[in-house]
């Protein structure tokens, strides 16, 4: 274990043993590192990891505090290490959201309001119309996003909000590759939204594991991506 990992584990010792808690001011840098038998470069050090977590926070001329440790706020470390996954590691990905949309679906089926359900269907309208490779991977996160955010859980919500960050943009390189990709999405999308507006969990969830299920086997299937397509070519609706 390095110098600057030690450190970190004894700031974080800190806040688990109470000597620190969430929203405290960190004590004088002199004092910190005295306080833990550290030099000020390895605290440093320490203090620009642990700020990147969004367990310490920065306030420019005032110092540095704890965060308020809300667990959605620290899990969204995670999100670029979701983005840069590839091979295996996506698939790894897409096993532990189709466990977990599904559910999230099937809680959102009863708690979905009129107005959350006129979003939806606004959301889908508006995903027929002829529009770009980003507009409709915009759409489609909002689709999910809202479902998600129905249930009233924000660590589930961040949750599948980092698991499906990189599988939405497979689902770009799917419709640049297969002119029927977008037209199998949405379809998809209409079977969940019909299965919620009839307040249907048990419906809403089949839907969901098999919208999941067809990014994972498009993935399995090993068709090379085209990074060029995926930022150059627009999406467009069939006539």
């Amino acid at each position: 274990m390095t110098v600057t990992d030690q450190a970190i584990e004894k700031i974080k010792e800190m806040i688990v043993g109470g000597a620190l808690q969430p929203g405290s001011r960190l004590p004088a840098e002199a004092e910190l590192a005295d306080q833990l038998g550290l030099s000020r470069s390895s605290l440093r050090e320490a203090v620009r990891a642990l700020t990147a977590m969004r367990i310490l926070v920065t306030k420019q001329g005032d110092g540095t505090y704890v965060s308020g440790l809300e667990p959605h706020l620290l899990l969204e470390s995670m999100a670029f290490a979701a983005d840069v996954s590839h091979g295996h590691s996506t698939r790894q990905l897409l096993e532990v959201r189709r466990m977990l949309e599904p559910q999230a679906v099937a809680l959102a089926a009863g708690r979905l309001t009129d107005r959350q359900l006129a979003d939806l269907r606004s959301i889908l309208d508006r995903c027929t119309g002829a529009i770009t490779i980003e507009e409709f991977i915009k759409l489609d996160i909002e689709f999910h996003r809202t479902i998600a955010d129905s249930v009233g859980n924000p660590v589930l919500s961040t949750m599948l909000g980092i698991l499906s960050t990189h599988t939405q943009r497979l689902r770009i390189v799917r419709g640049t590759s297969h002119a029927t990709s977008r037209e199998q999405t949405h379809r998809e999308h209409e079977a969940i939204w019909r299965a919620l507006f009839a307040r249907d969990a048990q419906l809403a969830s089949g839907a969901t594991a098999v919208h999941v299920a067809a990014v994972e086997d498009w993935l399995a299937d090993g068709t090379p991506i085209d990074s060029a397509a995926l930022d150059a070519a627009p999406w467009r609706s069939a006539p």
